[in-house]
């Protein structure tokens, strides 16, 4: 690209922040000005401005991360593409055979990022919606998203964090996560059960496009007694919304045979 309009305090805004969206919790001032090559005094000025915008948090140990202005463009980056209007159009075919709740959600890193939601008819309601993040770990439809990764990436995708447990459920291990998403190339599915939320089981499958590429997950989330009662059903339900979502954004069957 020419550099005749160039900004080159967005180039080092973007370099900043490049870094620190791949190793969250990390970086500190010093550290960052040694590794870009920056002076601290501008440095300084730089990162209290993305702090004071959104764009990154100081954390207690003086360490930088993302901040939330990421996950607000990261919705409304999202929102653009049809899959979610068509996911909102075919979910509600889904939740009016089960009763219970869909979602959507897209990865980001070691994050999903809900991005929408059709609520079932339980009067017991599921907390997460569009906009929020969850430890990918913790939860079916992250599960699923990974599992593009072969487990030397997995290694390298979580080198230096650590899984965090939301429940006594949760899995806490790399071989944990790698035994659940063998599990999904068997099945076509993963189910988690209360890692996420105590009360609360998850199926997830994926949607894909046109290249065969996952670009994001569905799932119905219930209480364990409904899951016991309709499981059959809601395997197929599930399976048939992603493929409905999959052959809209271009995909054919014949690539998965």
């Amino acid at each position: 690209m020419e550099k005749k309009y160039w900004v080159p305090a967005l180039e080092r805004a973007d370099k900043v922040l490049d870094l620190i969206a791949y190793r969250p919790h990390k970086y500190r001032l010093i550290d960052l000005s040694k590794e870009l090559d920056m002076n601290k005094s501008s440095l300084f000025s730089l990162l209290n401005t993305l702090e004071s915008l959104g764009w990154v948090k100081k954390d207690k140990d003086d360490t930088y991360s993302l901040g939330m202005r990421f996950g607000l463009f990261s919705t409304l980056y999202v929102s653009q593409f049809d899959f979610v209007d068509t996911f909102l159009v075919e979910s509600e075919i889904t939740v009016s055979n089960l009763g219970e709740t869909v979602q959507l959600s897209v990865l980001d890193g070691t994050e999903i990022l809900y991005v929408a939601k059709k609520e079932g008819s339980s009067p017991i309601r599921v907390v997460s919606g569009p906009g929020m993040r969850f430890p990918a770990h913790a939860t079916a439809m992250g599960k699923v998203l990974l599992s593009k990764y072969e487990y030397h990436e997995l290694e390298e995708l979580y080198a230096g964090k650590k899984m965090e447990a939301k429940t006594p459920y949760t899995i806490q291990t790399l071989d944990e996560l790698w035994q659940q998403i063998r599990s999904f190339k068997e099945n076509g599915y993963i189910r988690e059960f209360q890692e996420a939320v105590e009360g609360f089981t998850c199926i997830s499958v994926p949607i894909r496009n046109s290249k065969g590429e996952m670009i994001a997950a569905v799932s119905v989330t219930m209480l364990p007694v409904n899951w016991e009662r309709k499981q059959k059903q809601v395997e197929q339900e599930i399976l048939d919304l992603a493929r409905r979502i999959s052959l809209k954004a271009g995909y054919s069957i014949t690539q998965n045979t």
